[in-house]
């Protein structure tokens, strides 16, 4: 089973970026102990602070991976073109947010990705990425 595992803006600063929020460890990290978990499965990660860059990758892995997480961060609420993205590829994708998305900004309610998402997961912080892979065993 090959999974993506694809990070939008700001996702690269995990485990110093708001700690209290995000954590402390670096999504580095958290990805060598889901591949040391899971090791039945091929895990790859992209992260990407350019909406394009996020747009291409999803195209690139959407037809041959058995699943995409996706956490488009601030892309989510504003990226038609990542909605787009996802409803054009063939791979099912896993929506996730680390923080409770609903407990924020109003303008963070809307996503432009869930509509053609498998599934969602918000507010579990890293657990929902685990969360996520397991939604595709």
């Amino acid at each position: 089973m090959r999974i993506c595992i694809i990070n939008g803006p700001n996702l690269n600063l995990l485990g110093i970026r708001e700690p209290e929020v995000y954590g402390s460890l670096s999504f580095t990290e958290f990805i060598d102990e889901l591949k040391k978990k899971y090791t039945n499965i091929s895990i790859d990660y992209f992260q990407s602070n350019i909406e394009g860059e996020l747009i291409d990758k999803l195209h690139e892995v959407g037809f041959d991976y058995d699943g995409i997480i996706l956490n488009a961060a601030a892309y989510t609420h504003t990226s038609i073109g990542i909605g787009d993205a996802v409803k054009a590829i063939e791979t099912p994708v896993v929506e996730v947010h680390i923080s409770n998305v609903y407990s924020r900004e109003e303008f963070r309610h809307v996503s432009y990705i869930a509509p053609n998402a498998k599934g969602i997961i918000v507010g579990l912080g890293l657990k929902g990425y685990e969360l996520a892979l397991q939604a595709f065993l």
